[in-house]
């Protein structure tokens, strides 16, 4: 069970509309396959979503990192040196996506060569995840009808509703339009993209009091060091560190700073294996957790179900999971189905899926 070979490969497949939040916009899904080959015949896959309004990753400085900088490191290594894997690609700095999509793409390596899913490996607690959905920006009459359509089609009953625009009341009209129409049949939670400052984010926190949001995530900066400790020291909910946190010394950072009170863990950053000790700390300290999204595509989203399914803090609240809705293809042989506003896992082996030649021959930009 040697790793003979990684490759990484650039594909794009269109959204069916603008993803519209306050670091950025997207208009594709701009990602990048990559594939462990192993001497065993057995491919492992994953995916590395850029952000680099987030991150500062592009969809070529991962396949440039992949094939000139972490392949040659770890060629070779057996899928079990996961230590050494960890400790050679973190004396690089940054490429938080790319290292988790090697991360993610040996264990479902491994997983396929023990014949057993991923999940299994990592805890095994559920076989299923409930799902919440992100409603980005537009007029609130456009908001609410996403979300009465998602609710319809899908039966989620969990929406995070991106703010940070200015002024801050446009957001504060559209989370009053959205608790107004579904009244208490859903739960409601804000994320601010770091769009506000503090003060704003201050005064848009006691306009929406009475709307019962469970939480609220990276509403001002956290460079804004004075300004975040003061906002969540006010703040009603638990207050998510998403970006702030990408790694286990910045959760330490931020938690022990009182810049945050819960933590957003997302896959595409973290990998399997960090995710993990995320996790640990988070358990830890006693802080909460939500399962986060970096527009993942179906296998993005699918190595987020497969982590989020392993755990009892994970599979505590809804993961963010939808995402993959907006585009307008994807790779994978059998899609995604959502069921009663819950994704499951695979039985399969590794993490249960295959991806479609045809597609990725026909959405690869290399």
């Amino acid at each position: 069970m040697k790793i003979t070979r990684i490759e990484a490969i650039p594909y794009a497949i269109p959204y069916r509309k603008p993803l519209r939040f306050a670091s950025g916009e997207v208009h594709a899904a701009e990602h990048v396959l990559v594939r462990v080959h192993t001497d065993a015949g057995v491919i492992g896959v994953a995916e590395a979503p850029p952000r680099p309004f987030t991150y500062g990753e592009t969809q070529q400085s991962i396949i440039a990192v992949v094939d000139r900088i972490f392949a040659p490191e770890l060629v070779g290594l057996k899928l079990t040196d996961r230590e050494v894997m960890h400790a050679r690609m973190h004396r690089t700095v940054g490429n938080p996506a790319a290292k988790a999509a090697i991360d993610m793409a040996v264990w479902d390596a491994l997983g396929r060569c023990l014949d057993l899913p991923v999940t299994e490996l990592l805890g095994g607690f559920t076989d299923h995840l409930r799902v919440s959905h992100m409603i980005g920006f537009a007029p609130p009459e456009k908001m609410v009808a996403e979300a009465e359509q998602v609710r319809s089609d899908y039966g989620i009953t969990t929406f995070k509703v991106k703010v940070g625009r200015r002024p801050y009341t446009l957001d504060v009209a559209a989370c009053r339009a959205l608790r107004e129409h579904f009244g208490a049949d859903v739960e409601l939670y804000v994320d601010g993209n770091r769009g506000w400052s503090a003060s704003e984010s201050a005064r848009a926190l006691r306009e929406m009091d009475d709307l019962d949001l469970t939480l609220a995530e990276e509403l001002c900066p956290a460079d804004d060091v004075l300004g975040r400790r003061w906002l969540v020291q006010r703040c009603p909910v638990p207050f998510v560190a998403d970006e702030s946190a990408t790694n286990p010394g910045e959760v330490t950072r931020e938690l022990l700073a009182g810049s945050a009170n819960a933590l957003s863990i997302k896959t595409a950053r973290t990998g399997f294996t960090t995710s993990h000790r995320i996790l640990a700390q988070a358990e830890g300290l006693g802080t909460e957790v939500v399962l986060g999204n970096q527009i993942d595509g179906q296998l993005g989203t699918m190595c987020s179900v497969v982590f989020g399914s392993a755990f009892a803090a994970t599979a505590r609240r809804a993961g963010e999971l939808s995402n993959f809705l907006d585009m307008s293809d994807d790779l994978l042989t059998e899609p995604l189905q959502l069921r009663d506003g819950t994704l499951a896992v695979r039985s399969g082996p590794g993490l249960g899926v295959q991806i479609d030649p045809d597609k990725l021959a026909r959405y690869r930009q290399d």
